[in-house]
C-alpha cells in the first residue's frame, strides 16, 4: 500500500507541474503542500484524472499558528473511492490574506468552508453564502483562534423581563485569581520527606 501511494504522489507531482511538496505522514498517508493559487487547478485535476479520482472532499478544516508568518493552515482532506484511497491538500497564508472557494469543484466544500470562516475567520473568495454557522449572527470574533479569549466577548442569556435573548458583556463573578499548583510533595527540595520523618523520630 505505501509503495502505491509513493507512486501516486510522484506520479502527482509530474502530471501538476507545480511547485508542490509531497511528504508522508507515520502511517503512510499522503499529503501535499501548495500555492493558495494553484489549489483550484490541483483540485481539479486530483478529482478528474482516473488514476486520482478524489471525487470526495470529506473535511475542510482551519489550523492556527499563532507567531508563525503564515499564521494558517488550511486542509483539504479527499477520498477516492475508487482507488481506496485518502489524500490531505495543505496551504498555508498569512493572517489577512483570502483563499480561493473550492464549491465550483467540490459543491460539499460550501459549509466547510462557512465553519473555517466562522472559527477562525479566514475568507474564501467566492464563496456563494460566506456567513456564520455555528455561531450566533451577532458572535463576536472567532473562537478557534489562539488569541481568542476563553470567555468569549459577549454573554448570550434569556432576559425573563424583556422577554427576549439578550447580550451583555462578560462579567465573571469573582476576580482573576492565581492559583499555586505546585505539589507540597515536590515543593521542598531542601530535605526528603523520609530525611523528615528520620529527624521527627529522633526529636
Amino acid at each position: 500500500m505505501v509503495s502505491k501511494i509513493e507512486d501516486l504522489g510522484a506520479y502527482i507531482v509530474h502530471s501538476v507541474g507545480r511547485s508542490l511538496n509531497l511528504f508522508f505522514n507515520s502511517v503512510g498517508e499522503l499529503s501535499l503542500s501548495v500555492e493558495s493559487n494553484d489549489l483550484i487547478a490541483l483540485l481539479i485535476f486530483l478529482r478528474d484524472d482516473p488514476r486520482c479520482a478524489f471525487i470526495s472532499m470529506i473535511d475542510l478544516c482551519g489550523v492556527d499558528f499563532l507567531g508563525r508568518t503564515n499564521r494558517f493552515d488550511v486542509v483539504y482532506h479527499l477520498l477516492s473511492p475508487t482507488h481506496n484511497l485518502r489524500i490531505r491538500i495543505k496551504i498555508s497564508i498569512p493572517e489577512g490574506d483570502s483563499v480561493p472557494s473550492s464549491v465550483e469543484v467540490y459543491p460539499g466544500a460550501e459549509w466547510f468552508e462557512r465553519e473555517v470562516w466562522d472559527m477562525y475567520g479566514i475568507v474564501f473568495e467566492g464563496h456563494p453564502d460566506l456567513r456564520r454557522i455555528l455561531t450566533d449572527y451577532g458572535f463576536e470574533g472567532h473562537p478557534l483562534r489562539k488569541d481568542f479569549p476563553v470567555t468569549g466577548f459577549l454573554e448570550v442569556r434569556y432576559d425573563n423581563e424583556s422577554k427576549k435573548v439578550v447580550y451583555d458583556r462578560v462579567e465573571l463573578m469573582q476576580e482573576y485569581r492565581d492559583f499555586d499548583f505546585l505539589s507540597p510533595w515536590e515543593g521542598d527540595e531542601s530535605l526528603s520527606y523520609r530525611e523528615k520523618d528520620e529527624t521527627d523520630k529522633l526529636s
